[in-house]
């Protein structure tokens, strides 16, 4: 561990101190476990597309095959007429 210091606001010391106590841990910890879920949050970010690159790719097929494609139409098609009324044939 290394030991470092660091100026807070009343109001972060307050959060960081009812934090503590409400999960029985240091404060430290609390820390720790802030910033790693603050981490993997900004990993998960990363990994996801951007909103034109992900338009791009659903526009081109969203990774399904023509005939994947084909045979899920077919199978919503056929599931609709399944469920229509007598009056709407």
């Amino acid at each position: 561990m290394t030991r470092t210091s660091m100026a807070l606001d009343q109001m972060t010391i307050g959060f960081l101190d009812l934090l503590a106590k409400k999960w029985g841990v240091p404060k430290s910890e609390v820390m720790r476990r802030a910033v790693k879920r603050i981490k993997e949050e900004e990993d998960m970010k990363d990994q996801c597309p951007k909103p034109l690159k992900a338009l791009d790719w659903l526009q081109n097929g969203g990774g399904m095959t023509v005939q994947e494609a084909e045979a899920f139409r077919d199978e919503v098609r056929a599931e609709r007429e399944g469920k229509r009324y007598w009056w709407e044939a």
